[in-house]
């Protein structure tokens, strides 16, 4: 074991001291957060361009209103309600008559008109659009249609639902013979303000409901996970290649002398665990910090951290462990690289899964996900951060698992770095691996 340790400490001071180390705990944020920097940017320099839409009503009817609404919210969303300067876009509502003749030559026309950047999109509007059904077909002709050839993320249409469907309300109640007077009344939206639970305090008094904040009911649980993402990558996806490049150098054979292989890549695993555990006190610290300065230290599941650590070394273990194995049985960079993808796979996967989770957190796919042992830490961990909770015993069975998990896969990477490590030649197939993971 003193072996262990002192290969450990040598290794882990040495990786720390390096600027790789350094430089990648300032740049590991940056990449993992880079998506919320560029929306901060953007959300500082919109484009502030006029969007002009084309407005083809063929009820004569919603045009005028839609327009007079519409430039109402301009009003209330383009500008400073403070200093009056403009921080969005508008939309310019252009309104065109409807032709007597074939319907699509006048679509085509816009639509070109759209190409060109003319305009930015155009809306039609049909009749029934101011009768609609209760019971709408999937097959049915559209009451209202958005032409445009925007991107995936286009917020205009978003922006156009509230007076579009405003205007169409207005007409039908002008229709119907209600005063004009009520219309404000009766159009107006009523907020839902969301609240959390009730409780009984200690003293047995039950505490008043709270207004929840839902940006940082949802910043919480998913920095969380994307801390414990971070800090994972970093500290196994180094391991592969490192291991490769030593065999490659024939530095592992001059150790051999020393000390057992399974002691070699114990102590490489350490010194990886090391490393990690000294990231995330880095990132912690400098989080709390942070929130601190915003004044959002309640949103710190301080309660969750030990689950975090727990969760963390299991995971940079196993995956390190792998690494070895699988590093011991590359023969170049390059089939280390090739192998890369494949053994991050259970921290890449879960991040695909997020969503799914965040929105029934106690659904069956999550509890299923979050009870399987490779995806137990990152799935389980947002779980457990999202207000509703999980029932008590599952934290512990998902835990039970990455521990039995962590124990053999580690046992057969150890198995598999004893043999391949000496290995020269020719990379193993997979059946090979199979083979020396049983027999040792």
């Amino acid at each position: 074991m003193r072996k262990v340790l002192l290969m450990a400490k040598r290794d882990y001071l040495e990786s720390i001291k390096t600027k790789a180390f350094i430089i990648g705990l300032v740049v590991a944020p940056l990449m993992f957060g880079g998506g919320f920097l560029g929306l901060a940017l953007l959300k500082k320099k919109p484009d502030l361009r006029d969007k002009k839409i084309a407005v083809l009503d063929r009820t004569a009817l919603v045009s005028p209103v839609l327009v007079q609404l519409a430039e109402r919210k301009n009003q209330k969303d383009a500008y400073d309600s403070t200093t009056g300067q403009q921080i969005a876009a508008r939309y310019v509502f252009e309104r065109v008559t409807a032709s007597s003749g074939d319907p699509q030559v006048q679509r085509l026309a816009l639509s070109d008109r759209v190409r060109t950047r003319e305009l930015f999109a155009f809306v039609e509007i049909w009749p029934e659009a101011l009768h609609p059904a209760l019971d709408v077909k999937p097959d049915s002709s559209p009451r209202v249609a958005y032409y445009t050839n925007a991107g995936g993320i286009d917020q205009t249409r978003g922006w156009l639902r509230e007076p579009l469907a405003r205007a169409l309300r207005t007409v039908q109640l002008t229709q119907l013979g209600v005063d004009r007077g009520h219309f404000e009344e009766l159009l107006a939206t009523v907020p839902i303000d969301p609240l959390d639970l009730l409780a009984r305090d200690e003293s047995g008094v039950v505490r008043k409901a709270r207004k929840k904040d839902e940006i940082a009911e949802f910043a919480a649980p998913f920095g969380m996970v994307m801390l414990l993402t971070m800090i994972v990558m970093i500290g196994a996806a180094p391991m592969l290649s490192a291991v490769t490049e030593d065999k490659n150098q024939r530095i592992f054979e001059m150790l051999l002398g020393l000390a057992t292989p399974m002691e070699l890549m114990a102590a490489r695993v350490l010194a990886a665990l090391g490393r990690s555990l000294t990231s995330s006190a880095f990132y912690i610290f400098g989080a709390v910090l942070v929130l601190q300065g915003m004044s959002m230290m309640g949103a710190v599941p301080f309660g969750l951290l030990p689950w975090f650590f727990i969760y963390m070394v299991a995971h940079v273990t196993m995956l390190c462990s792998f690494a070895a194995a699988l590093g011991a049985a590359c023969n170049s960079p390059q089939d280390a690289q090739n192998l890369a993808v494949v053994l991050l796979a259970p921290v890449i996967v879960p991040m695909f899964m997020l969503m799914p989770v965040m929105t029934s957190p106690n659904g069956g796919l999550a509890t299923a996900l979050s009870l399987f042992p490779p995806f137990t830490p990152v799935i389980m961990l947002l779980r457990q951060a999202m207000p509703a909770g999980v029932p008590a015993w599952q934290p512990w069975v998902g835990l039970t698992g990455v521990m039995v998990w962590t124990v053999v896969g580690t046992w057969i990477a150890a198995r598999i770095f004893r043999v391949g490590i000496l290995m020269q030649g020719q990379s193993p197939k997979l059946s090979e691996l199979m083979r020396w993971a049983w027999q040792g």
